[in-house]
């Protein structure tokens, strides 16, 4: 990711809050509002479970997919 992403997208999603905070420091803040964690669209707002620390693939697998598949009902309403 760039900072001139952020001009470029209207939408940039982190999948915990350690992305988010280094998104926000590379693309100088988020003033219109569209650096978004993908867990924000479900109805468990969190990081997204990471199999580097849990082990647990499946996990991992399950909050991504339920993450994508309600972004992309949002978008497509």
């Amino acid at each position: 990711m760039t900072r001139s992403d952020y001009n470029r997208f209207d939408l940039l999603i982190g999948m915990d809050s350690w992305n988010i905070r280094n998104m926000r420091n590379i693309c100088g803040g988020d003033p219109d509002d569209k650096i978004k964690m993908l867990m924000d669209y479900t109805h468990r707002p969190s990081d997204v479970a990471d199999p580097w620390y849990t082990g647990d693939f499946e996990a991992t697998w399950r909050d991504v997919l339920e993450g994508c598949q309600q972004l992309l009902a949002e978008l497509t309403v």
